[in-house]
């Protein structure tokens, strides 16, 4: 993928995280496994992360929690 679209993807899952009402701590780009590591500010509940994940623009995984909120991958 160009650095280009991975620019345009992180500001996609920027702008339906910010609509979901959640802001991103951390969000990172993994280049060889075409995925984008997502950290929250936030600890969502069990009932959010669905609906969380649902409402994404690309696949996403859910994998736990961080240091600073909880954690996904998402996948291109």
């Amino acid at each position: 993928m160009r650095y280009e679209d991975s620019w345009r993807l992180q500001d996609e899952i920027t702008a339906s995280v910010n609509a979901l009402g959640y802001s991103v701590w951390d969000l990172r780009y993994n280049r060889e496994a075409e995925t984008f590591r997502l950290e929250l500010n936030e600890h969502l509940q069990d009932d959010q992360l669905s609906n969380f994940c649902f409402q994404m623009p690309l696949t996403t995984d859910y994998d736990g929690e961080g240091s600073h909120g909880s954690l996904f991958t998402l996948i291109i």
